[in-house]
């Protein structure tokens, strides 16, 4: 092996360096056979609660789903997905496999990650399923974190979530209090609305974003159904900003290594432990 200068490689740098500018990055998911099984139970999972036979077609099945549904059903449906899912033990190993590459570098080997995996649908027109612009973080949870968004159909323009790019998310933020004050979450999207971007992510890709940039989304203005999903990672040992989204509750260990095990186990004897200050 020849001398090194560096302690990333270059393909390493360049993901660091995109993420580091946008404040995300789109890539092909890692295991695109384990999202194949994953989008198939999703759907098997929906045609369980609403009495329908097994589907053929996948993505107008997804995008459709619209035409089939009346938005006062949507919760339901999704809820029972969401605790289908989150019952199922590969769940979130397979999940966190379709980023684990990504992951490895932007966040860590060694990490924790949401102990749930969120589910939306946003139908065609529906305007009961908006996010406002907002951060993560002013809700309790840590900044030194990253979502992972994963789409279960193509998402493109209004289907997709807006980010406010890193430059002018710095820009707002200070001022964000006095925005919301005179007009909440609506006089917040209309001071950004001409510099958000709309994330394309094609099916067989997944975002990974900083929640640390305003984010959200509008009404779908498309003719088809948004269906995706999310959650968050974090370093192990990252400082966490609120009891309620800490380790051990909100977050879990999935990747504690054996010298941080046997860190975390070590007690120094009697006679050899520091003064207190």
């Amino acid at each position: 092996m020849p001398l090194l200068d560096t302690f990333v490689t270059q393909g390493e740098e360049a993901l660091m360096a995109a993420f580091l500018a946008d404040g995300y990055v789109v890539r092909p998911v890692a295991n695109l056979e384990g999202l194949h099984t994953l989008r198939a139970e999703v759907i098997c999972s929906a045609c369980r609660h609403l009495g329908l036979p097994p589907v053929d077609e996948p993505n107008i099945f997804l995008n459709q789903m619209h035409a089939r549904l009346e938005i006062a059903e949507l919760n339901d449906l999704r809820l029972a997905i969401y605790n289908h899912m989150n019952a199922q033990s590969w769940f979130r190993p397979t999940y966190y496999s379709f980023a684990k590459p990504y992951l490895d570098i932007l966040v860590g080997n060694e990490l924790a990650m949401q102990n749930r995996i969120n589910l939306s649908i946003q139908m065609a027109g529906d305007t009961s399923s908006l996010l406002a612009a907002h951060v993560d973080a002013f809700s309790g949870e840590t900044p030194f974190q990253a979502v992972q968004w994963l789409p279960l159909v193509d998402v493109f323009e209004t289907k997709a979530m807006f980010l406010l790019p890193p430059a002018k998310n710095r820009e707002v933020i200070p001022r964000l209090r006095d925005i919301m004050e005179f007009g909440g979450g609506e006089a917040v999207f209309d001071e950004i609305r001409d510099d958000v971007i709309w994330v394309p992510v094609p099916y067989g890709h997944v975002l990974i974003f900083s929640p640390n940039l305003l984010h959200g989304n509008v009404v779908n203005e498309t003719e088809t159904t948004r269906w995706s999903m999310n959650t968050r990672f974090t370093g192990l040992f990252t400082p966490y900003f609120s009891d309620e989204k800490s380790l051990g509750g909100f977050y879990l260990p999935i990747t504690t290594r054996p010298v941080s095990r046997v860190g975390m186990a070590y007690e120094i004897p009697e006679g050899f432990k520091r003064p207190d200050a």
